[in-house]
C-alpha cells in the first residue's frame, strides 16, 4: 500500500472540526454584518452565537474578518456550481448560458444585497483588493467550468480576465438596481455580454491576419508554457493554473 495514500486521522477530525466551525460562524455572521461589516467585531459576535470554540474559529478564519468575506464568497460560488449542474441549459446560445449563470449568481445573493455590499466595500481597500480580485476570479473560473470549458491555452486566462470584468461590472450594477425582479440588470448583462462578444469577434478577424497572428502567437506561447508547467497554485496568478 502506498503510505501517502493514507490519511491522519487525527487531522481528518481536526479539519472536519474547523469545516464544521466555519460553517457555524458563517450561518450566525449575516444577522452582524449590515451593522459591523465584514470585520472582527462580527467575527467575534458570530463566534458567539454559535458557540463555536474561539480556538477553532482562528484556524477557520486565520485573518479574521476578511477571511469571513471570502468564506462567505466561496460558498456562494459552490452553491451556483452545484445550481448550474442541476440545469440543462444546451438549448441556450453561450453567451445566454454565461448571462444566465450571472443573474443566476446574483439570484443566490439576493437577500443578501448588505452583505454583498459590505463585502465590496471591504475588497475596494487597498490592503485586500488582491483578495477581492481573486474572488471576482474565481467567480469567473466557477461559471467557466460548469459550463464545459475545456480550453488548454492562453484563452484560459483571457475568458476568465474578461468574465471577470464582466461579472464585476453587473455586481456593481445590481447593488444600484431597485427595478422589479432586478429586470434592468439582467439588460445590463446582456448589453455587457454583447460588448463582450463584439470584441472576440473582433479578436477572431485579427488573427485571421497572418501579420496580426505572428504577433500573438508569441504571448500565447508564453502562457501556454506558464500553463503547463504543472499542476499546482501559484500564489503571483488568480485562480488556478489547471483543472484536475
Amino acid at each position: 500500500m502506498n503510505p501517502t495514500a493514507t490519511s491522519d486521522p487525527t487531522e481528518a477530525r481536526a479539519g472536519d472540526a474547523v469545516a464544521a466551525a466555519r460553517a457555524a460562524t458563517l450561518a450566525h455572521a449575516l444577522a452582524h454584518v449590515p451593522f459591523d461589516g465584514w470585520s472582527d467585531r462580527t467575527l467575534a459576535a458570530a463566534v458567539e452565537d454559535a458557540g463555536v470554540d474561539p480556538a477553532l474559529a482562528r484556524l477557520a478564519f486565520p485573518r479574521g474578518g476578511v477571511d469571513l468575506a471570502l468564506a462567505w464568497h466561496d460558498g456562494k460560488d459552490a452553491e451556483l456550481a452545484a445550481r448550474l449542474a442541476a440545469e440543462d441549459l444546451r438549448g441556450l446560445r453561450f453567451r445566454d448560458r454565461i448571462a444566465h449563470a450571472i443573474a443566476l449568481r446574483l439570484e443566490i445573493v439576493a437577500d443578501d444585497r448588505d452583505a454583498v455590499r459590505r463585502a465590496t466595500a471591504l475588497f475596494a481597500l487597498p490592503t485586500h483588493a488582491a483578495d477581492g480580485a481573486r474572488a471576482l476570479w474565481r467567480t469567473a473560473d466557477t461559471i467557466w467550468t460548469a459550463l464545459g470549458d475545456t480550453s488548454t491555452d492562453a484563452s484560459w486566462y483571457t475568458k476568465r480576465a474578461t468574465l471577470s470584468a464582466v461579472w464585476s461590472s453587473c455586481l456593481l450594477y445590481w447593488l444600484g438596481d431597485r427595478t422589479p425582479g432586478a429586470a434592468a440588470t439582467r439588460e445590463f448583462i446582456h448589453r455587457r455580454i454583447d460588448n463582450v462578444m463584439a470584441f472576440e469577434e473582433f479578436k477572431a478577424r485579427v488573427r485571421r491576419n497572418p501579420l496580426a497572428a505572428k504577433l500573438l502567437d508569441a504571448p500565447s506561447r508564453v502562457l501556454d508554457r506558464i500553463r503547463g508547467a504543472d499542476h499546482t497554485r501559484r500564489p503571483d496568478l488568480p485562480g488556478r493554473l489547471r483543472r484536475d
